[in-house]
């Protein structure tokens, strides 16, 4: 272990930024306790009136309540991987749930970092990170499992993570009647069917949350019994917003808007971003600000990958303007949107406008409430407002007002007495995307096979102007996302282009406007994504005896863009019976792990949607 450890060192060196300044000679102890899926409107310290936090509000007291902490993806796999690197998930590849791609060996994770500054490193107890590393995941923790308290207390400093999944969507399943929190007693989004079953769903995760508030308690009691709470700064946060449908996997306000507190002992006062504990804190926070930070609080280096802002400490650095947040395929569905906010508004932008927000989802459709919004919508007792998260989005661009419009239901995108907080939002989303190096403007199953091909990782492909020209891509994205007729003469022209990023959009923006003429140019594409796109083309045309064939041979031979596939046969709708056969014929049951199902999730889900059924 001390000899990788060496070896480790030395191969960070020419990556490390700066050393920072202990407070004391003492290093403090950093036990950073994160909930998961819980948006910061669910705490009674962040005005819920329903909610009850006492050892959380607690806590808030104690020490400082960040009021503008937002998460950089929407769901927990390329959160952590965040994390974990200090670098965007977006801008390494790992943004696309599970995705597990791997990330240089000379990026460094920051658990490795600070068990070179001598650091007792634990992590208790998640492991979705995202990462294809297992036993550099393993090496990185000293104790990668439950916490051990005795150890703690002997090997200090150390730096302990806490995870608490009483908070987790899957507590949203069960028990709705068996609340404590009365149903009544709840707040519903205008967007909810005011339904008793979407009533006791909100009860059911009001009890989630007092259930974690305690496990919270339950762990301070732990510091204050060991007599570590005078040298422990204590991290509380969730790990991305959540967690009732339409937040968890989006990009609105209570997807990302997380609770963030920290307590800082009176041994590192100098620590504090206020004058007296207790107080809010109106700097933005990104969570690609905390890597860099827990670094900077212990003295540690800081590598110069590391794309966040200390915003805690002696080296905090100016506050950013903008926070910066993705969306890639999430599970089985496929969807492509970027956001970026300052305190007042949030802008997103859509690259599948043609999609719906909220699209059927495995895991989402098992909770009680989200069943319950769906049937509303089928039995026609959902009004316009509730009808729509679940049909197509049809527009690229969203602008809110965050103060005025927290719950993100008008779109002011195209009220011309918003246009330059657009312009300016549209114009910084661009920048974050260059400077971060986006990695999503091409389909996930083709920047694996080129990643394949030049034997590399996303992370170095991306930064290669030969296979990955962003500002060449960005525009072409953009060029098909305006839906202008005349703009088609330069996506077919793009159909001709070596590169099958720049292919992509062309067909993507014949796709918009129904292009056949393009459709037709594309069929024959290498690439199986830009073919099924062109298929899709024709059926949307009304040329389905053209374009179903297609979608059917290369669901026969199991495409490597196979999951897109069966996201395309979900959007036909009844257009897709004839495919049945051919779905009843995939044998995917043992090429998927239980956590990478998603072929399997949507093939079943297409049977049940699609096979006719007998009264």
């Amino acid at each position: 272990m001390k000899a990788s450890i060496h070896l480790l060192t030395l191969a960070l060196l020419p990556t490390l930024l700066f050393a920072g300044t202990l407070p004391t000679s003492t290093p403090p102890n950093i036990l950073w306790i994160t909930s998961e899926d819980n948006s910061a409107e669910w705490l009674a310290c962040y005005g819920n009136p329903h909610s009850q936090t006492p050892h959380l509000d607690q806590l808030a007291r104690e020490g400082f309540q960040y009021m503008h902490t937002y998460a950089n993806a929407p769901v927990c796999a390329p959160s952590r991987s965040t994390w974990i690197t200090g670098m965007h998930a977006l801008s390494t590849g790992t943004h696309h749930m599970r995705s597990t791609y791997a990330i240089p060996e000379d990026i460094p994770f920051y658990p490795e970092i600070l068990q070179q500054q001598g650091y007792f490193t634990g992590n208790a107890e998640k492991k979705d990170y995202n990462i294809a590393s297992p036993e550099r995941f393993k090496r990185m923790w000293n104790n990668p499992g439950s916490v051990d308290w005795n150890a703690l207390q002997q090997n200090q400093p150390f730096f302990q993570i806490i995870n608490i999944n009483t908070s987790h969507e899957s507590s949203a399943f069960h028990g709705l009647d068996t609340t404590q929190h009365d149903p009544q007693n709840t707040t519903l989004p205008p967007y909810y069917p005011d339904h008793p079953t979407i009533r006791k769903n909100i009860a059911r995760y009001h009890d989630s949350i007092r259930q974690m508030d305690q496990q919270v308690g339950n762990i301070l009691q732990h510091i204050e019994h060991l007599n570590l709470a005078e040298n422990t700064l204590i991290i509380y946060c969730s790990d991305h917003g959540g967690i009732m449908p339409r937040s968890k996997r989006f990009l609105f306000q209570n997807s990302l808007h997380c609770p963030l507190i920290i307590r800082i002992p009176e041994n590192y006062k100098t620590l504090w971003p206020a004058p007296t504990p207790g107080q809010k804190i109106d700097r933005l926070v990104s969570f690609i600000d905390m890597p860099k930070t827990w670094l900077s609080l212990t003295g540690a280096p800081i590598p110069q990958q590391m794309q966040g802002r200390i915003f805690l400490g002696h080296q905090t650095e100016p506050e950013p303007t903008h926070h910066f947040a993705f969306r890639g395929r999430a599970d089985e569905r496929i969807e492509n949107a970027r956001a970026i906010c300052n305190k007042h508004y949030l802008y997103i932008r859509n690259y599948m406008p043609q999609l719906p927000w909220m699209q059927h989802l495995e895991y989402l459709w098992r909770i009680p409430a989200m069943q319950a919004w769906q049937a509303a919508i089928n039995t026609g007792t959902a009004n316009e407002l509730q009808r729509r998260f679940l049909e197509p989005k049809t527009f690229t661009e969203e602008l809110y007002d965050m103060q005025n419009d927290p719950h993100n239901l008008h779109n002011l995108a195209h009220d011309p007495a918003h246009q330059i907080p657009l312009q300016k939002l549209r114009h910084a989303l661009r920048e974050q995307q260059l400077t971060h190096h986006d990695s999503g403007l091409m389909p996930e199953s083709e920047i694996a096979r080129l990643t394949q091909h030049h034997n590399t990782t996303i992370h170095d492909l991306i930064r290669n102007p030969q296979h990955y020209p962003l500002p060449q891509l960005l525009d072409a994205a953009d060029l098909a996302l305006t839906q202008q007729p005349t703009n088609l003469p330069a996506l077919r022209q793009h159909l001709t282009h070596s590169n099958t990023g720049i292919r992509y959009w062309g067909i993507f923006g014949c796709f918009l406007q129904n292009d056949i003429t393009g459709a037709q140019l594309a069929l024959n594409d290498p690439s199986h994504e830009i073919r099924a796109l062109a298929a899709w083309t024709l059926i949307r045309a009304g040329k389905t005896e053209q374009g179903l064939p297609i979608l059917n041979q290369l669901i026969q031979q199991e495409s490597y863009a196979l999951l897109t596939l069966l996201n395309i046969v979900d959007a036909l709708d009844n257009q897709a019976q004839p495919l049945i056969p051919t779905l009843e014929s995939l044998s995917l049951e043992e090429q998927y792990t239980e956590k990478q199902n998603y072929p399997l999730n949507m093939r079943n889900h297409l049977l049940q949607k699609l096979t006719p059924r007998t009264l």
